[in-house]
């Protein structure tokens, strides 16, 4: 039993001069910031092109189908040499029209509205496939995202930048000191979501009323660029 007491006490005793020690000798760190930034063009640009059901006439009597709208479009984006997978169906809406009486007749005052997606990596064929529909058909255009390709690549890349900016600021705030810098013991990754910077927007397309007698001019379109930051907290051992 006397012997079991003395290990403890021992044991008790060097956990106490190590405390001692640690207060005597604290450990030397230095905390910075790194930061990185990258601005890039997007290379994969995604379109929300809605297309509706209009009439000819004022007298509202001759109505041009939304079939009709649609192939336009599918034979413009063929003839533009886009992939099949990359336009797709996004959404189906209207009005004075109950979806769920399908196997009823249709009102005749609903007008069908439709809207697909374009997937595209530059935009120089754009005005040739709204071009080639019938500008009243075309309710609206708009950019719906963009990203870019490779823009895993491009995080890592930041990281290692801001990683070695990091190190570059506490090894001359050291320095300044007389200090030398020892090696890393913490290091905290500030994960952020990309910045969008207009480059400038791209236009809302004009709907056919409100274009006038400009209805066969297409907008000039533009896209907007990625703004990529990086920022990572790195705690270094002072020598």
């Amino acid at each position: 039993m006397k012997r079991l007491i003395a290990s403890i006490a021992l044991i008790a005793a060097g956990f106490s001069a190590m405390a001692q020690t640690a207060v005597l000798n604290p450990v030397k760190k230095i905390e910075v910031t790194g930061n990185a930034e990258m601005e890039i063009v997007p290379d994969i640009i995604y379109l929300n092109i809605s297309l509706k059901e209009y009439y000819k006439d004022n007298n509202n009597k001759t109505k041009v189908a939304i079939e009709t709208v649609e192939k336009q479009l599918q034979q413009a984006v063929i003839n533009a040499g886009i992939p099949k997978e990359n336009f797709m169906l996004d959404n189906v809406y209207g009005y004075n029209y109950d979806w769920n009486m399908r196997d009823k007749k249709r009102d005749p005052n609903f007008l069908a509205r439709k809207q697909y997606r374009l997937k595209l990596t530059k935009l120089d064929k754009v005005n040739d496939i709204l071009s080639a529909v019938d500008p009243k058909g075309i309710e609206s255009v708009n950019v719906a995202e963009y990203t870019h390709s490779k823009m895993d690549d491009f995080k890592k890349e930041l990281k290692i930048k801001a990683m070695k900016d990091a190190k570059e600021k506490a090894g001359y705030l050291v320095g300044a000191i007389g200090e030398q810098l020892g090696g890393v013991l913490e290091i905290y990754d500030n994960e952020s979501q990309p910045s969008y910077y207009p480059r400038p927007m791209m236009a809302m397309y004009k709907s056919a009323d409100a274009m006038g007698a400009e209805s066969g001019s297409m907008p000039e379109i533009d896209f907007k660029s990625i703004k990529l930051k990086s920022d990572v907290r790195l705690i270094f051992n002072i020598k």
